[in-house]
Order: structure tokens, then sequence, then C-alpha cells
């Protein structure tokens, strides 16, 4: 009897035991999975981010970083204005663990900068902002990513930013499959036709500058375009943005880079002011 009580005694502990391994394995794994962050003190967070791997040593290194500051004092006016040519095209909707994305197959579209055509690749969210006006950070900012290979800055980013406010009705239709992918790391959900006219870019007036990707590799050379019009978000879908993703994060936002002497440029039609 006192044996049986013995070995009864000994499985319940290898089970605590057991149990208690797994949980730690998983969360090591988990944390194992994410290449970078967003922690301000996390050993892969944007301080760090140069240090993780060699093909990322522009992060830390870089002269022409994103994103910046948009100071109205150091701008200088241009009058050349970018031409939009998007059309309907199958998408899918991806949790890439540190944001959501849209990303077309086919033919999108393109914008037309310096006389060069940019194809539309692929869309996503960071909240908040990541770029600021005048040293205002806004509630969301939405980046729609272009690639040309054969252009000499093969990459060219439209962002457009938000403030809380009526939902955004083009994140209305995706949020069904935003949904459906919590917590999900590379979860991707077929989006059917999307169109990506759809997303209201704004007005004809426009900050322009070269600068970086956002993220590793933190690749230069990339032609920013930051619409000035401010559209707005619900609070909802910001939420469910931040909830969806795989890091936990409250943000996915890097810190303002310096600018470096940079040129930025705002486009102002002749009837603007």
């Amino acid at each position: 009897m006192r044996e049986q009580r013995y070995l009864s005694v000994l499985f319940i502990l290898y089970f605590i035991i057991f149990f208690f391994s797994a949980i730690s394995i998983r969360a090591q794994e988990v944390e194992d999975e994410r290449e970078f962050d967003y922690g301000a003190k996390s050993e892969k967070g944007p301080r760090k981010w140069g240090e993780l791997k060699k093909e990322w040593e522009a992060c830390k290194n870089g002269e022409m970083q994103s994103p910046i500051d948009m100071s109205q004092e150091r701008v200088r006016i241009i009058r050349k204005p970018e031409i939009r040519h998007y059309k309907l095209c199958n998408a899918t909707v991806k949790n890439r663990g540190h944001d959501i994305s849209v990303q077309w197959h086919g033919d999108a579209g393109s914008v037309l900068i310096n006389g060069t055509n940019y194809p539309l690749q692929q869309a996503h969210w960071h909240s908040p902002s990541e770029h600021t006006v005048n040293g205002r950070r806004y509630d969301m900012e939405m980046h729609m990513v272009h690639l040309n290979e054969n252009a000499t800055n093969t990459i060219a980013v439209t962002a457009v930013l938000y403030k809380i406010g009526k939902p955004d009705r083009f994140l209305s239709k995706l949020i069904r499959n935003i949904s459906s992918m919590i917590d999900k790391k590379d979860e991707v959900k077929n989006a059917g036709l999307i169109d990506p006219r759809e997303i209201k870019v704004g007005s004809r007036t426009y900050y322009r500058y070269m600068g970086s990707l956002t993220v590793p590799p933190c690749t230069e050379g990339v032609i920013w375009t930051i619409k000035k019009k401010v559209r707005t978000v619900s609070r909802a879908q910001v939420k469910m943005l931040r909830e969806a993703v795989h890091d936990y994060a409250a943000r996915n936002v890097r810190p303002l880079q310096p600018i470096n002497k940079r040129p930025v440029y705002l486009m102002a039609p002749e009837d603007t002011t």
C-alpha cells in the first residue's frame, strides 16, 4: 500500500515538473521565433536591430533612416505631382507577427514618381504613427509599399496618417479576416479581389524625402511620400490591429531617426496654400 502511494506521489511530481518545463520551452520558442520586436528595453528592440545581424547594420549606421519628423520650418516647396493608377486585384491578408499586411498577387497598379512606375506590392499598418508632423504623432499610419527592381531607388512607400474618429472603410472590409488570425503568426487568409483605390490616401499635398525601411534590414534609398491630409480610423480598428499580431507589444513603431540635413519637400499644387 505504501509502495503504491509512493509511486503515485512520484508520478504527480514528475507530471508537475514536466508540465512547467513544457511551459518554459514553449515560451522560449515563442520568443525565439521573433527576429526582432519593438520593446524599448528588449534585446531585440529597435536600439538593438543593427547588432542582431550583419545585414541589418544600416539600422545602426545608416545616415538616411526612417521615420523622421516633418517640420514645416525646413520643407522646400515643389510642384511635381505623383500619378496613381491602381486596379482591382486578388489579395491575401497576412499576420506577419509584427504587423498585419494586405499583399496583392498580380497587377494591382502602380504609382508614377519622377517618370518611374512603381508597382504596388502590399500595405500594412503601424500604431501609433511612425512619422510625426511638427512633433505631433497620430493614432495610426498605413504604408503602401511599391517595388521596381529595375529602378535606381527600388522601393517607394506611400504613407497615410490617421486620427481617431469614424471607422476606416477599407479596414472595415478586412476586419473579419484580421479578427480570425489573432496571435497566429504567418497566418494567411484569402481576401479575394481587393481594390487599392478604396484606400483613401488624401489630398494632392504630400511630404517627400529619401529614407529607409522602418523595419530590419532598414534598407536605405526608399522614396517616402507622406500624405498631408489626415484620415480617420476608429479606436476599435486600431485595437484590433494590435491584438491580432503575435508580438504582444502595445505599439509597433520605430523611434524617430536623425534627419542628418536631408531635404524634406512639400508637394503643394498651385491652387493650395
